[in-house]
This record gives C-alpha cells, structure tokens and sequence, in this order.
C-alpha cells in the first residue's frame, strides 16, 4: 500500500445521497495516504443522506477545483432522478474530464452524467441500460453490461456493485495493482480467504 500524499480527494454529498455506495472507496484511499474532502452545494450547510446521516461538507461545488484534486466522486441520491437540483455535479463532472482528472460515479450520478452527455462517447455502466435510455442521451450504443467500467478517467458501476466501484478506483489511483488488486476485491466481494493472505504477504490489508 503507498503512504504517498497525494492531492485530496472531493467526495460529493447531497441531500438523499447513497451513504453504503461508496464507504469501500473512500476507506482505503484513506489508508493509502489521500485526505478525503466533502464537498455539498453550500459550505457548512449539512446535508443528510439516505442512510441518515448528517454530513457538514468541507467546500462548496463552486469552490473547488480539478487542478487542486485527484479525483471527485458522485454517489448515487434520489435527486439525480426525481429533480435537476445535482445538476451542477453533472456539470462539474465535465470540467474535471475536460482538465484531465478522474471522475467517479455510481447509480443515479451516472444518470446525471448521461444527460450532461458524458456518457455519450465513453464505455460505461450502471444499473441497467433502460435506466440510462430514460435519459435519452445518445451513448447506448457505449453501455457495457458489467460491474464497474473504467474509460480513461471516467469510471462508471451500479448500485450493487460498491466493491467493484472502489476497485476500479484504487487501481486508477495506483492504491492497489495486480495480483493485489485482485486479491482486494475478492476478500471483500467474495469473501475469499485466500486472498487476505495475499494481502498480508503485500501489506495491505
């Protein structure tokens, strides 16, 4: 695992967020030496999640940066589909692209991301390709029936798939590679024992 610091990473929350889609993810880049950094529609104004929980974001949307991140990450929430209030995240999802920095997106975000036309020339995934069609965006034609996608610096995956939403995040990053890699996932998407003594052999567990 590297302990290497390396610039933060900007965790979207918003009002109805998915709070189990993305907890894989955010643990072990902590680990691996990355601050984790909220990011909401207002500074200080607390958003809650599906789950309940109370989050007060660390900056605003407007606030930040790609040039200052190493990646930003959209959970799912119910206002990706019931209004255009995540809009903006969408938005900025695309300025980050444009600059070259990673983003991250899971369930409803990738809806927002299909009608900012994201996903209109990238390999992607989500729940099912009728949830994006409803969209009307023009990338169906794009759309991989799998896990998680990684198309350059757009990673896509379904709300089942948290596990393999946070794999193909710390491979994009260099947390883990390989056989590692591998293993990573498979502990804790299948429960495999024999991986964690892959892990322990490499550190990183």
């Amino acid at each position: 695992m590297s302990t290497t610091v390396r610039k933060p990473v900007h965790h979207a929350v918003y009002d109805t967020y998915a709070d189990w889609e993305t907890g894989h993810a955010t643990a072990y880049l902590a680990r691996a030496g990355h601050e984790i950094r909220t990011v909401g529609p207002a500074a200080g104004r607390p958003v809650r999640s599906i789950g309940g929980l109370r989050v007060t974001p660390d900056l605003a949307l407007d606030d930040v940066r790609p040039q200052d991140s190493s990646l930003l990450i959209l959970p799912g929430a119910d206002l990706w589909d019931t209004s255009d209030d995540l809009a903006p995240f969408a938005r900025k999802a695309r300025e980050f692209l444009d600059a070259g920095v990673p983003v991250a997106a899971i369930c409803g975000a990738t809806a927002g991301l299909a009608r900012e036309g994201l996903l209109d020339d990238r390999a992607h995934t989500s729940a099912v390709s009728f949830y994006l069609a409803a969209t009307g965006y023009a990338g169906g034609g794009r759309y991989v029936d799998t896990d998680a996608v990684t198309d350059g610096r757009l990673i896509t995956a379904g709300p089942t798939e948290p596990v393999a939403f946070a794999r193909e995040i710390l491979g994009l990053l260099g947390v883990y590679e390989g056989e590692v890699l591998d293993a990573w996932y498979r502990l804790f998407h299948d429960s495999d024992p024999e991986a964690y003594a892959v892990l322990e052999k490499a550190g990183a567990q």
